[in-house]
């Protein structure tokens, strides 16, 4: 019997996130598999292409009850995009589905070319991503895609951090008239306290303060959110803390909000160039404003070898990393 995967919370937040009352969800992969297999029973126009990555994309059912509505390519990334692209192109509702860290960068010349300069409605489905591959290594860790996508025009970029976001997200993919990137990470998330609806490039604000606010993507904005309940209750400082599931667009509105508290902590599990971070940055920079600032991220450097929670705690993404990260901006 093989060990059971370490949590990605350590005991204290544990402990927090359940005097908050929340309930741990499924991974956002399921949640992607039951939305897509949902709409595509509806309609059969809807199609998923994959490169050898149904199981991993949770899509075995969905192969099962619609084999007429799935495409296999076998391990051949831009083949994938290729195709997908083409199918769009006849009108159908296409999900391109491979690990993030394959189909960010391997297809990378097809999605620039066949999807977003040729405006293929294709919802490009990078899973598994960021340290989500945790001991697999810097080969099959996504923290580059980010970067990649926001630099492509006609690309929108959406990484959700929950269940109720994710599934918002496909359905908003399938509807929309563009390229969509959607980024699903394989671990279990904590449903966040919000119900308000998931809107093209608008925050969802999780919590309210003025001494400082986090800014937060994926899977890191549960973080990020007990990180400002463990300031409050710790040490007195009231933290703003929204969930940006769009990086592209951003939420401009919201970044300048946040800049009003004067200390701002972006939060991403992605490489700190090129990714929320850095767009906030430019923005807050272009907007003429300038609190202090800090991003949380992974560094210049492959990362260490661990599973997803050991590299969160490693580069201080973890409830206690980030606290001590914005006890640190403020001078607490």
């Amino acid at each position: 019997m093989s060990a059971p995967a370490p949590s990605m919370y350590s005991e204290a937040a544990t402990a927090l996130a359940t005097d908050l009352g929340l309930s741990k969800g499924r991974a956002n992969l399921e949640v992607f598999a039951a939305a897509v297999q949902d709409l595509a029973e509806a309609d059969r126009d809807v199609l998923a292409v994959t490169s050898d990555s149904r199981g991993s994309g949770k899509l075995g059912p969905f192969g099962q009850a619609l084999p007429r509505q799935i495409v296999e390519v076998g391990i051949a990334e831009q083949n994938l995009v290729g195709v997908a692209a083409g199918l769009a192109s006849t009108g159908k509702i296409v999900f391109a589905v491979s690990p993030a860290c394959f189909l960010a960068t391997r297809a990378l010349e097809q999605v620039k070319n066949d999807v977003a300069y040729s405006d293929n409605p294709v919802t490009l489905v990078g899973i598994s991503a960021g340290v989500s591959y945790g001991a697999l290594g810097s080969t099959h860790h996504s923290l580059h895609d980010f970067a990649a996508l926001r630099a492509i025009n006609n690309v929108e970029v959406c990484a959700p951090a929950d269940n109720f976001e994710a599934e918002q997200a496909v359905r908003y993919a399938a509807a929309a008239d563009r390229p969509v990137y959607l980024r699903f990470g394989k671990a279990p998330l904590y449903d966040l306290p919000s119900d308000a609806p998931v809107q093209p490039a608008r925050a969802r604000v999780l919590r309210e303060g003025g001494d400082g606010a986090f800014l937060a993507s994926g899977e890191t904005v549960i973080h990020a959110l007990l990180a400002a309940e463990h300031l409050a209750r710790e040490h007195g400082v009231q933290c703003r803390v929204a969930s940006l599931p769009s990086i592209k667009p951003l939420d401009t509105d919201e970044v300048a909000t946040a800049a009003v508290t004067g200390a701002v902590v972006t939060v991403e599990e992605h490489m700190v160039t090129g990714g929320l971070g850095e767009a906030c940055a430019a923005s807050l920079l272009q907007a003429g404003l300038a609190p202090r600032l800090r991003i949380a991220g992974i560094p210049d450097e492959y990362t260490v070898t661990g599973s997803q929670a050991d590299i969160f705690r490693h580069y201080g993404l973890s409830m206690e990393g980030l606290a001590d990260t914005m006890r640190s901006i403020l001078g607490h």
